[in-house]
């Protein structure tokens, strides 16, 4: 797999429930673009796939759990 475009993450985010706006699905982008890009070499036999939508929920997580 690539990395994920902003135009990419939003779909997915919202078929997980988590429905993105343009600057958040591009900050998404922008965050996990990078391990995709170090994956690269060995994408396709790793035994699970990377969830763009999933960064949202933890970052929301995390602000809970902080306040």
């Amino acid at each position: 797999m690539t990395r994920p475009t902003p135009k990419e993450i939003k779909p997915i985010a919202q078929i997980a429930g988590v429905p993105v706006d343009d600057e958040i699905a591009t900050r998404i982008s922008n965050a996990i673009g990078p391990a995709f890009e170090g994956f690269a070499a060995i994408a396709g036999t790793l035994p699970f796939d990377l969830e763009p939508a999933g960064y949202v929920l933890a970052q929301a997580q995390k602000q809970k759990v902080s306040k």
